[in-house]
């Protein structure tokens, strides 16, 4: 298979490396591209469309087809909208752990007012247009599957995360002209958005209507806690 995995919010493609390993060892093709926004020296002011971009870019420029097209927590949004732009090019999309969009609606409409007052206060801190988490978030909400050392660890590479991608709706127009082939690969101490209520499975799982569903251990951050294990689900949920 040929994967594009596409990063969550405050990471980069670079933290797919360990996923990527295995994937290739079992005879995978592997792209681990870096949103917009989240390079290095990357401008925090780009909406989704501008997170986007360079994972069209890229998709464009490799003259990748038949992707199975990945994509983590936030990169539901990144995913939904690199498979608008590029239908002809999708084999299958693989929503882990994450955000599916619906028109009109912004990822701060999809989290709990308290996360989204946490995180508006990181922005009206910095100056930068991008937001952090704090540690003590990390390290039990994403990372709790982890040792406290290499919590810290993958902590302290994090980037800022660009905020204009979070607040900005969802255009799901050509929705319709995606393949209908989806996977949504739920990890079970997934608790980033806390689970219940505002858990992102099933309550926006489901508006894919029709898709393969995986369950997996670990936490939100699984793909650096057990990176064989991702991989070996990745391998379930893009298999035809």
């Amino acid at each position: 298979m040929r994967f594009v995995l596409v990063h969550g919010a405050w990471h980069f493609g670079e933290l797919w490396d360990p996923v990527r390993k295995h994937l290739e060892d079992a005879g995978h093709e592997v792209h681990t591209p870096t949103a917009g926004g989240l390079g290095e020296n990357d401008d925090k002011h780009v909406d989704l469309r501008g997170a986007a971009a360079p994972i069209v870019d890229y998709i464009r420029e490799h003259d990748l087809t038949d992707v199975v097209l990945v994509g983590h927590s936030w990169g539901g949004y990144v995913i939904s909208r690199v498979a608008i732009e590029l239908p002809e090019r999708m084999r299958r999309l693989v929503y882990f752990a994450a955000f599916v969009p619906a028109h009109g609606r912004a990822l701060v409409d999809e989290i709990p007012p308290h996360l989204v007052a946490a995180l508006q206060a990181s922005y009206d801190e910095r100056t930068d247009g991008g937001v952090v988490l704090p540690f003590p978030v990390w390290r039990d909400a994403f990372y709790g599957d982890a040792s406290a050392e290499e919590a810290k660890r993958v902590y302290d590479v994090l980037r800022p995360q660009p905020w204009s991608a979070f607040t900005d709706p969802a255009d799901m127009t050509g929705w319709d002209k995606v393949p209908q082939a989806f996977s949504y690969l739920a990890p079970s101490e997934d608790n980033d958005i806390t689970q219940g209520e505002w858990g992102r499975h099933p309550r926006l799982s489901n508006r894919l209507v029709m898709f393969r569903l995986i369950g997996m251990e670990g936490s939100h951050e699984v793909l650096l806690a057990n990176p064989e294990l991702t991989a070996r689900k990745f391998i379930e949920a893009g298999r035809d």
